[in-house]
């Protein structure tokens, strides 16, 4: 079984509703995985409040590789976010890492800053004026992004909760809120067609799709390196052989030069990790994002 997927469907558990980066992720990766596993791979959106809708589906699916779910960085954060959370991350079965790029902080073309200097200094200068949207509400990644922005810069911001990026993007481009972080394949067009300004990517070096815009260790904070990924889980209990054929199998999709290509417009590098290394990263962002939000003393709303 672990060879053969041709007996049934595989579903792709997406947790938010059709047409973001995590669902037009997931359905790249279905597309390719119907072509090489010979079986229908199709996505479903289960949105609900802090993704139990789909964890619950995951976890009560049999565990033979045919019940799939796309985690993002909001996903992960989500677990320490809520102490009684009633799923943990690290019981379902890692599969890979399908991509990884950074996250961008962007802030409204009118703003009086073009730089994360400017944009701290401001905030020193004007307390409680500095306004950051955060897609996907309080305890979102997006959220704690700019929460750990607060922490390494000291200074006081508004931090006003959307439910998802879209509509801070709206109000952002409208000029009634100044910054926020966002995921990359969202921005990197808006940042090119003049929309919003880049201050800054998260990530350990410059993205390609936009070089100019410089890193948050380049503007002064050499412990902010936090990444945007894309992944796969599989149920609990599933075996190792059965995720390792998945992995194999994505591995092979990401590295397509189409899917590549498209990676590239989006800000994301594919990855394609084997199960352990997922399963290692995964223990790691909960740890991470723990220690962010007791220093933070964020409470759920």
């Amino acid at each position: 079984q672990a060879q053969n997927f041709s007996n049934k469907p595989v579903r792709i558990i997406v947790g938010l509703v059709a047409g973001g980066a995590t669902d037009v992720t997931a359905r790249m990766i279905a597309q390719k995985l119907t072509d090489s596993l010979h079986t229908n791979v199709y996505v479903e959106n289960k949105p609900g409040a802090a993704f139990e809708p789909a964890l619950r589906e995951l976890t009560n699916a049999p565990a033979d590789g045919h019940t799939l779910f796309m985690i993002s960085a909001s996903v992960v954060v989500t677990q320490p976010f809520h102490k009684d959370y009633p799923f943990d991350l690290a019981k379902m079965t890692p599969v890979t890492e399908v991509s990884n790029g950074p996250f961008i902080l962007v802030s409204r073309k009118t703003a009086p800053f073009k730089t994360v200097g400017d944009l701290v200094a401001f905030g020193k200068a004007s307390p409680g004026k500095l306004t950051f949207g955060s897609g996907g509400g309080a305890g979102s990644s997006l959220y704690l992004a700019a929460e750990l922005l607060r922490l390494r810069s000291g200074i006081s911001i508004v931090n006003v909760p959307y439910k998802g990026a879209a509509a801070s993007l709206t109000d952002l481009r409208g000029s009634h809120i100044d910054a926020m972080f966002d995921a990359m394949p969202v921005e990197v067009g808006q940042v090119k067609g003049g929309n919003v300004v880049g201050l800054a990517v998260t990530s350990a070096k410059r993205s390609a799709a936009l070089p100019d815009v410089p890193t948050m260790l380049e503007s002064g904070y050499k412990d902010f390196v936090v990444s945007n990924y894309f992944g796969l889980l599989a149920a609990p209990g599933t075996p190792p052989a059965i995720a390792k054929k998945l992995r194999d199998e994505v591995a092979k999709a990401v590295a397509m030069p189409d899917v590549v290509a498209e990676f590239k417009k989006q800000g994301m590098e594919p990855v394609g990790s084997e199960p352990e290394q997922f399963g290692k990263m995964i223990k790691s962002e909960l740890a991470l994002w723990t220690k962010v939000i007791q220093d933070a003393g964020i409470k759920p709303q």
